[in-house]
């Protein structure tokens, strides 16, 4: 664990992320790596280098992927590791973590969420803003789970997976990797195949 934290992406996930990291007062200064010249970064932090200059910082700084697309979020994250960097888990200080649950690196959980008890959350994940994550959950490495979804006990959801906005999803659900389930989607049976599903009650499409 370093004393500075590096953010990359500015943009708007990369925004939640920093304003998460500074309401845990963990580090005394935070910046961000960006290629677009246009962002201005928020909260009167400072873009220090491109995107892909990672490398340089990895002795002074935690590093965090602040983007919200899973597989460049994968992709960025795993040569991150590669190289050895210090990639830390993120919790806004509202947020309800119940006992015996496991966050992996890179994982972000935001304001207002709650994770019961016995949930493992895979690396790199993103559990936005009031999402519930109920008991004895095994969520993936690069899922997203955006704002408002709620998960009923004993769901699996598979690696790179991605829950809409207002989605719920019943007890003792799995659903495979690589699956898109959209906003307001409610899923009461396993989806085995990967895709894209919408509805109530959930259909591929």
């Amino acid at each position: 664990m370093k004393d500075k934290l590096l953010i990359i992406g500015a943009s708007g996930h990369g925004k939640v992320v920093a304003d998460t990291a500074l309401k845990m007062k963990t580090w005394k200064s935070i910046a961000f790596l960006d290629s677009d010249e246009s962002i201005i970064p928020p909260f009167n932090l400072e873009i220090i280098g491109l995107s892909n200059d990672a490398s340089r910082y990895l002795e002074q700084y935690d590093v965090f992927v602040g983007i919200g697309n899973n597989a460049i979020r994968e992709k960025i994250q795993d040569q991150l590791e590669l190289e050895g960097a210090s990639i830390p888990v993120l919790i806004h200080p509202s947020a309800v973590i119940g006992e015996q649950v496991k966050l992996a690196s890179g994982t972000i959980v935001m304001a207002g969420v709650v994770i019961n008890c016995y949930t493992t959350v895979g690396k790199g994940c993103i559990v936005n803003t009031s999402a519930t994550i109920d008991h004895d959950n095994l969520i993936g490495d690069y899922v997203h789970i955006s704002p408002g979804a709620n998960l009923a006990g004993t769901v699996t959801i598979g690696k790179g997976s991605w829950l809409g906005i207002g989605s719920a999803v019943s007890n003792n659900v799995n659903i495979t990797q690589d699956c898109k389930v959209g906003a307001g989607t409610v899923v009461i049976k396993d989806l085995t195949e990967t895709g894209t599903y919408v509805g109530v009650p959930a259909r591929r499409v």
